[in-house]
Formats: C-alpha cells, sequence, structure tokens
C-alpha cells in the first residue's frame, strides 16, 4: 500500500476546507465553548465509536484478521517505544516544571489519531487502512486512558482501571472484533443506522479542531520558543522512530504507513481536557496543541514525503 501524492493533498485540500468552516463558525460565535465540548462528548461516546464498530468487513478473512492483529502489536510497540523516547526527550533539564514536563511528554506520546486519523485514513485508504488502523486504537486508547491520565495524577487505581475498560471506543473495537471473527450477521435496519451515526464522524472531528484554532491568540503563541520546540519534536520524532521501529520489525505495509502517518498527525486535542481534568495547566496546555496544529500543516506532507511516497 502507496500514498499517491496528489491524492494525499486532495484528501488535506477537503480536510482544510472543513477545518476553515469550523474556524469561522467559532470566529463568528456559532459555536460556543459549551457546544464544542458537547461535541466533543458526543464524538468520543457516540460517533466515533459507531464508526470503529462498523469499520471492520462483512465477511471473515485470514489477511483482514491478519492486518487487524498487526495493527494491535504495532500499536503497542509504538506506544511503549514513544513513552521511554518521551521520558529521554522531555527531562527534568528541559522542563523543570513537572507540569510543563508531564504535558510535554503526553504530547510527544499521544496525537490526534481520533479526531484527524480517522478521518485521513478513512478517506485515503478505505478499508485496507481502517483494518489495521483499528488495531491500532485499541493500543492507543489503553495507553491514553492509562499512561496518559497518569502523566498528571501520578497514581493508579481503580477508578483509572474502570475508565479504561469502559471507554466507549474499545469497547466499539471489541464487539467489532468479536462480529467479525464469529460472523454474526447484524440486522440491516440496526447497521444502517450505526452507520448513519458513525458518518457524522469526520465532519464533526475536523470541525471541532477548527473551532479551537479560532480561540488561539498567534502573536502570543509565536514567543513561546519551548512550546514551538517541543510541538516540532513531536512532529518529527513521532513518525520518525514509528517508521524505523516498525520496518526493522518488517511489519506488513500497510501497518507501517497507516501507524506512521498517524504520528506525523499533532498532538491530540485531549491534552487540554486531560490537563484540565487532572490538575494540569490547561492553559499552556491547549497553547501547545494549537502550535503542534499550526506546524503539522508543513511537517505533515514533509515527513509523508520523507517516509511513505517512493
Amino acid at each position: 500500500m502507496q500514498i499517491e501524492l496528489t491524492d494525499f493533498y486532495s484528501r488535506l485540500g477537503t480536510i482544510a476546507i472543513i477545518l476553515v468552516l469550523g474556524f469561522l463558525l467559532g470566529k463568528f460565535k456559532l459555536i460556543s465553548p459549551k457546544t464544542n465540548k458537547d461535541l466533543v462528548n458526543l464524538l468520543l461516546t457516540v460517533f466515533m465509536p459507531a464508526s470503529l464498530f462498523l469499520a471492520f468487513p462483512a465477511a471473515y478473512d485470514d489477511k483482514t484478521s491478519g492486518l487487524f492483529k498487526s495493527g494491535l502489536i504495532a500499536g503497542v510497540l509504538v506506544m511503549l517505544t514513544l513513552i521511554i523516547v518521551s521520558y529521554l526527550i522531555f527531562n527534568k533539564k528541559l522542563y523543570k516544571k513537572e507540569k510543563q514536563r508531564s504535558a510535554a511528554q503526553f504530547a510527544l506520546i499521544f496525537n490526534n489519531a481520533t479526531f484527524l486519523g480517522y478521518p485521513i485514513i478513512a478517506s485515503t485508504f478505505g478499508e485496507q487502512g481502517i483494518i489495521p488502523y483499528c488495531g491500532f486504537i485499541i493500543a492507543f486508547n489503553i495507553a491514553l486512558f492509562s499512561y496518559g491520565v497518569y502523566l498528571f495524577r501520578h497514581k493508579i487505581d481503580l477508578k483509572l482501571i474502570i475508565s479504561v475498560i469502559t471507554n466507549p471506543n474499545i469497547i466499539a473495537v471489541i464487539l467489532g472484533v468479536v462480529v467479525f471473527f464469529t460472523g454474526f450477521k447484524i440486522p440491516q435496519f440496526t447497521r444502517d443506522a450505526v452507520q448513519f451515526t458513525g458518518n457524522a464522524t469526520t465532519a464533526l472531528s475536523i470541525i471541532c479542531v477548527g473551532y479551537m484554532l479560532s480561540n488561539a491568540k498567534f502573536t502570543k503563541l509565536i514567543k513561546k520558543w519551548k512550546l514551538m520546540l517541543t510541538a516540532l519534536l513531536q512532529l518529527i520524532v513521532g513518525p520518525l522512530v514509528t517508521w524505523g521501529l516498525l520496518s526493522v520489525l518488517q511489519f506488513p505495509q500497510e501497518v507501517i504507513v497507516v501507524c506512521t502517518l498517524i504520528q506525523a498527525l499533532p498532538t491530540a486535542t485531549s491534552l487540554g481536557l486531560f490537563a484540565s481534568k487532572y490538575g494540569g495547566d490547561e492553559t499552556e496546555a491547549s497553547e501547545l496543541v494549537t502550535i503542534s496544529t499550526l506546524l503539522s500543516i508543513a511537517t505533515m506532507p514533509a515527513m509523508v514525503s520523507l517516509l511513505l511516497i517512493h
């Protein structure tokens, strides 16, 4: 599986138009902070799970199951490797304050695999890319809702474990796996209802990112060199490490392309939400997400051209 440069830029152009729509809706106050928060909650609990549940093909075959398993294993390896790399790069010498260090480490490990990753993978590769993506997203979400929370709380308890197990996205993928491997036939009217719900994921997720950008103070962000450095490292180190690791281990080409493309995305929008909920610096975390998103306009095509287009 290869990426055609023309097709890739065409997909990015489509996403850019929807991103501008979200930006304008925010600037003209047609989306309020509460509305955006509600949309994010709906995306994470309803629309995205519906998309992931129906991502698997109707009929079982060995190749598809192999891609899913490879995506899952690759996700585990990538997450573990990036946790180690983030700890080594963003140490106490670079970030003396614990809250800033936690945010930087979070940014390197967890990118926008949900809000931007799904629409890019789905529109560019279709089923061929979504299958390994589903495997990867299980490892991603388990790491996000466990180690991601730990970075800010610095403790593991029963509540944290339960939140991982009951995460709607993980439940949706597991149910999708069960249906795929057992061959269980979902009634068509039920399948259609879930599909119509899941179809809203792409546009709504990108609109939410556009809204976030509409609230950024760009002149102030330029002066924050340390956040700029953190975002650049996240956007460059993540895809390089992923591509190198999976290539050396000789993973299927589909898995290498999908995982590397995901790691070239800007950092997760959930960074601001996690910082707010678990005692981090919400303002600086949101600024880091914004800087990463803006810089990715240049770095993402560069990483794709360097690593994935032959």
